[in-house]
């Protein structure tokens, strides 16, 4: 939705986005369009830069189908790669190459299209598998908040014991929308119509404000905390409202 806005709005329908995948680690952009050239789809970063040799792998180091997630990995070096971390060698290789055994692991999540696009889903830690199918928060939450009672949403995983990882959504309301059951069965149903029927939250919940950072960021270790065990024991100094925790912890009781 941010992106058709902005290219129909900023961009005047004619204005290429360029959509990019990068760390700080690699040094320079390594998927991208190149402006003019690349078709693009609103979401995806595309495809590869030139020279660079980009896979979407599963743990074992086997490539995966189109449109199955996986593991985002550089599978050649690069020009600009990050040579060690200081002071540190071995950190280097056991957080970089020793997942799968020399190829560059960038820690996030990934798919490829048919078409060979790449989908970043997000960090490695922001993926839920649910029953062996991979599913980034950030997936969820957009489709979420694409319906017109949702003003914001953060979605994360708890254990289940079935199927591997419960999502578990957390969610606030536009000024007129009024939480109810029919509510929120209405906006489980709308997950399901934009990604599918492993993507329904198992647990959604209403909320009148979301646990941020001084900076604005959604503070979702805390959510993760209080959806698996109903109490928060992390750190919590960077937390902007410590009224918004209170009513989670007395939502949560």
């Amino acid at each position: 939705e941010a992106w058709m806005w902005y290219h129909k709005i900023i961009g005047k329908g004619a204005c290429p986005i360029v959509d990019t995948w990068w760390q700080t680690e690699t040094g320079a952009i390594m998927i991208t369009p190149l402006p003019g050239a690349t078709p693009t789809k609103p979401g995806s970063a595309t495809k590869p830069f030139p020279g660079i040799d980009v896979a979407v792998m599963t743990r074992d180091g086997q490539e995966v189908g189109a449109n199955e997630g996986g593991y985002l990995v550089i599978k050649r070096p690069w020009p600009s790669m990050l040579r060690t971390i200081w002071g540190d060698d071995e950190r280097y290789r056991e957080q970089y190459w020793s997942q799968i055994e020399n190829i560059y692991f960038a820690g996030d999540g990934a798919r490829r299209d048919e078409d060979g696009y790449f989908w970043i889903m997000g960090r490695i830690d922001d993926v839920i598998n649910v029953s062996g199918h991979r599913l980034g928060t950030a997936e969820v939450e957009s489709a979420l908040v694409s319906h017109a009672a949702v003003a914001e949403a953060a979605v994360v995983a708890r254990p289940d014991e079935l199927k591997g990882s419960a999502i578990v959504a957390f969610v606030t309301l536009e000024g007129s929308h009024m939480p109810s059951d029919q509510l929120n069965a209405e906006l489980r149903a709308h997950v399901v119509k934009e990604i599918g029927a492993l993507a329904r939250p198992d647990d959604l919940r209403f909320t009148d404000a979301l646990p941020k950072t001084r900076s604005g960021k959604i503070m979702r270790r805390l959510l993760r905390e209080i959806a698996t065990s109903g109490s928060v024991a992390g750190d919590v100094t960077t937390l902007e409202d410590f009224s918004v925790l209170e009513k989670l912890r007395t939502a949560e009781e």
